[in-house]
């Protein structure tokens, strides 16, 4: 018997990025979960037989020990992000980087780390979570909607670049989904609450997505099925944006 695909998921202790390492796991592939919190990435690793790394995707150093902490990456899902609602005019320089550092520059650095050793295989599945902002805009989230736009474009550069070595990359863009950090986002301003019903409204299904519905599309675009699917952009949003 073949041995398991080995999956990296960044920020994989998160709400979408552990519905997507559970996910992988049914799917058979050995999970590494990814994250800031190493505490919250081994309770999530220990029930799927999988394993955990401390990781933090703005810093190199911490990106190169974590790759080559897992061994061989056959996988690997670009999860971690971060973002907070605000007017573009009242963000300042240290947001822009915070929110570039880890939604852009993370998946970037990331992909190059683990790119050489699938190329040496010949195979990769790369799959970056960018977001619906990414492609249509978002009010409140102009720093971030912008980094979301450049991994859509870097991952259909990456497609392009690799598609000889027998890797794919592909983006996922979740629509607004509930989770702990949309919460967290929306208790910090007096009209939080009015925005999370507007995002909801805004989708025709009338109602915010969840992890569980992202976790399906990383595993199909992860699976040998999706072997000849390539430089896409899948948005899972309720119909929130339509290709």
């Amino acid at each position: 018997m073949a041995e398991p695909r080995v999956a990296l998921v960044t920020g994989g202790a998160g709400g979408i990025g552990a519905a997507i390492c559970a996910e992988l796991a049914r799917a058979g592939h050995r999970v590494g979960v990814a994250d800031l919190d190493s505490a919250r990435a081994e309770s999530v690793a220990r029930p799927l037989g999988g394993f955990a790394i401390e990781l933090d995707v703005t810093r190199p150093d911490s990106v190169s020990a974590a790759v080559a902490r897992s061994g061989r990456i056959d996988i690997c899902v670009n999860c971690a992000g971060w973002d907070r609602f605000l007017p573009f005019l009242e963000t300042d320089e240290a947001f822009m980087h915070k929110v570039l550092a880890i939604n852009l520059h993370g998946p970037i650095r990331v992909t190059h780390a683990v790119l050489p050793q699938m190329v040496a295989n010949g195979f990769g599945r790369i799959i970056n979570i960018a977001s619906d902002a990414g492609r249509v805009g978002s009010s409140l989230e102009a720093v971030y909607s912008g980094a979301k736009g450049g991994v859509i474009a870097f991952t259909k550069t990456i497609a392009r670049e690799f598609a000889r070595y027998r890797i794919t990359a592909n983006s996922v863009c979740p629509g607004p989904n509930d989770t702990a950090l949309l919460s967290e986002i929306a208790s910090e301003r007096d009209n939080g609450a009015r925005v999370v019903e507007a995002l909801r409204n805004a989708a025709p299904m009338r109602r915010l997505g969840t992890p569980e519905d992202v976790a399906p599309a990383v595993a199909f675009l992860a699976s040998e099925g999706a072997g000849f699917i390539t430089g896409q952009t899948l948005s899972v949003s309720g119909g929130l944006t339509m290709a």
